[in-house]
């Protein structure tokens, strides 16, 4: 499975820390997927079902103590303390419950165990109590790993052309449209992606992640489809339920303002992973596998990151190797950072000022005037 570190690849030269917006390099790269898998130790590919669990057993035990103090101690507290006390609790739930999304994405890659049917149960569970379908999106997903950074055939944050932008993209192109872009996507983003494919691809026809019969999935996954579906309605129902016995506001409190923040979330990690203007986007003349998936950039959430699992620091080596398990790809990382050089694509800027700045620069994409590669885009801001 791997060489233990040894490599017969040279390193390639490394790319300046100071400078994230320098381009990474779009030509063929000197290594092979191969050749990166021998330099990570074998041990980094392997699955604990134990280690799994425990990081599950502890998001379980943290959601449990925010529900039990928020509902036991928030509506005796004095005024004006609700006002600080529930806003607290939406954040650390919130949290917290984007880390049970981030576990329930490595059961989709089977990256949790070595058991596809334990993979399937607990993603299942996961990604439904967060009316997430997980079998609807773990194959759309498998389809973005497996056209990463295609403008034909990628499934998330597809970056359009300046010649197929909307008519109204100039006028969001200031302040207060870039305020309220970025307020729509991180509140409407997520429903409206698995409902319309909003930021996907065109297909010929509605591509709705809850339609067993859409363009996105093949005749042999519809079953699964109609059991995503299946899941979701049940948790639609039985929060229903708990609408009657506990009224709106308990719902919306305890459960509906966590989900918001874990759909704002998935959008804003989501489209900081994959938008940069350092990376180019392929046409496919020019794209292939293995440039795609380095067309992806590490991020740094700070203390988020490890509440996160690490998934918004290891995307590269996630998207080379996506059945490496959180608690190893760090390690990974590490490793073929000095193999990947200049193409591999860090960014440490505070992400709150990341997705501000990519809003600004990165509307369109483009191939640089006079160059022979026509099938190799970079991001645009020039309206």
């Amino acid at each position: 499975m791997g060489a233990g570190g040894r490599t017969s690849v040279p390193p390639s030269p490394k790319k300046p820390e100071f400078n994230p917006l320098k381009r990474v390099p779009c030509s063929k790269p000197p290594f092979t997927l191969c050749q990166i898998k021998k330099a990570i130790p074998p041990h980094c590919f392997k699955r604990f079902v134990l280690r799994s669990f425990s990081y599950l057993i502890y998001d379980l035990v943290l959601a449990s103590l925010f529900y039990y103090v928020a509902t036991n101690y928030f509506p005796s507290l004095p005024q004006p303390l609700p006002y600080v006390a529930w806003p607290l609790y939406w954040a650390m739930q919130g949290c917290i419950f984007t880390a049970f999304w981030a576990l329930a994405h490595e059961c989709g890659h089977q990256a949790f165990s070595d058991y596809q049917w334990l993979d399937d149960t607990i993603g299942f569970i996961l990604h439904t109590f967060l009316l997430t379908p997980y079998f609807s999106l773990k194959y759309s997903h498998r389809r973005h790993h497996s056209n990463t950074g295609s403008l034909e055939r990628d499934e998330v944050f597809v970056p359009k052309k300046k010649s197929a932008l909307k008519w109204w993209a100039k006028h969001f192109n200031n302040p207060l449209g870039r305020f309220l872009e970025i307020s729509i996507q991180l509140t409407l983003g997520w429903p409206l992606y698995l409902l319309f494919n909003i930021t996907g691809p065109p297909y010929d026809r509605l591509a709705c992640h809850y339609d067993p019969y859409g363009p996105i999935f093949s005749d042999r996954q519809r079953l699964q489809i109609y059991v995503s579906d299946a899941g979701v309605l049940a948790v639609t129902y039985a929060l229903y339920l708990l609408v009657l016995a506990k009224g709106v506001g308990w719902v919306i409190s305890v459960y509906g303002v966590p989900l918001l923040v874990v759909n704002a979330f998935l959008v804003m990690i989501t489209y900081l992973q994959h938008t940069h203007p350092s990376l180019p986007h392929y046409e496919s003349s020019e794209w292939d596998w293995l440039r795609g998936a380095l067309s992806t950039v590490d991020r740094d959430y700070g203390i988020l990151n490890k509440v996160f699992h690490d998934i918004t620091r290891i995307h590269v080596a996630h998207h080379l190797f996506p059945t490496i398990p959180h608690y190893h790809a760090m390690e990974a990382t590490k490793v073929i950072k000095p193999i990947l050089g200049e193409y591999y694509q860090f960014d440490g800027t505070p992400v709150y000022k990341a997705i501000w700045r990519e809003l600004k620069e990165c509307v369109y994409v483009e191939p640089d005037a006079g160059d022979n590669d026509k099938g190799v885009l970079w991001f645009r801001n020039k309206l």
